[in-house]
């Protein structure tokens, strides 16, 4: 599978939960804009048919190398990037598990039971990125005991394997070259962003800024019956700067990641 395809792929999914990510798009393109992806993000459960170990391989096939690992212990989370080999255009990869042994016996009862659904030889091809839900549909109850202690595990118990959020390349925009302008652009249309941490994570002095708006919400029918309104996935902004060396910075910052995992909190 190339690059191109893999993404293109991707994006038909997510846009259909992620209905804001094509709308903003189509913004910045009636602006004369040419969007590009810096970054597509993943999330899944470690020591499962799933776990970013098992992953990997999917990305290397396509043309990926891992360059960087991850830590954020708040989260209970790792993650790994990635970038294409020969494409600088093509987006990095962002790559995130969720440590299960470290949350409270009931949370890891529930995501066991999840787990035991995935099939041994689930990962065989790069379209498991947009296989969505591998696992029969929690109860509600399941889905507020995850929550009470993970965010991120609540929410993908919900959403399975997909594409989290993509990101825009701030650094190819031509009229809103600052994320200051992005900001202002999206916060003038509606939008609401994520503000953990301020609107802006990061900073030039850091090499990278990022923001991002809050997510998609989506009505989702629990196994019990009951029916909520729940996160799906949000859009990131990203911008680049260049380092000491002339190179443009090309890796994540474990602070700002963090603050955006928040965008899909349902508070």
């Amino acid at each position: 599978m190339k690059p191109a395809d893999f993404f293109a792929s991707l994006w038909d999914q997510y846009t259909v939960i992620t209905p804001q990510a094509q709308r903003i798009q189509d913004l910045f393109k009636s602006h004369g804009e040419t969007v590009l992806n810096d970054h597509v993000a993943f999330r899944t459960f470690n020591h499962s048919p799933v776990s970013l170990e098992k992953l990997e391989p999917q990305l290397e096939a396509i043309g990926y190398k891992a360059y960087g690992a991850f830590n954020f212990e708040s989260k209970h989370l790792k993650a790994r990037c990635y970038k294409h080999q020969t494409d600088v255009d093509s987006p990095k990869v962002f790559l995130s598990e969720l440590l299960v042994e470290e949350l409270p016996a009931h949370c890891q009862e529930i995501i066991s039971k999840l787990v035991a659904q995935i099939p041994a030889d689930a990962v065989q091809t790069p379209a498991i990125f947009w296989a969505g839900k591998l696992w029969e549909t929690p109860t509600e109850a399941e889905y507020l005991a995850l929550a009470e202690h993970s965010e991120y595990a609540a929410w993908l118990s919900t959403m399975g394997l997909q594409a989290n959020h993509f990101t825009v390349s701030i650094n190819h925009l031509k009229r809103f070259p600052t994320i200051e302008d992005v900001n202002a652009l999206l916060l003038n249309e509606g939008y609401a962003l994520n503000q953990v941490g301020g609107l802006v994570k990061g900073s030039p002095e850091s090499f990278l800024e990022q923001s991002s708006t809050m997510a998609d919400k989506v009505d989702y029918t629990f196994s019990d019956g009951v029916q909520k309104t729940i996160p799906s996935c949000f859009y990131e902004f990203a911008r680049r700067h260049t380092m000491p060396n002339g190179e443009l910075f090309d890796s994540f910052i474990e602070g700002n990641a963090d603050k955006i995992f928040d965008s899909t909190s349902a508070k």
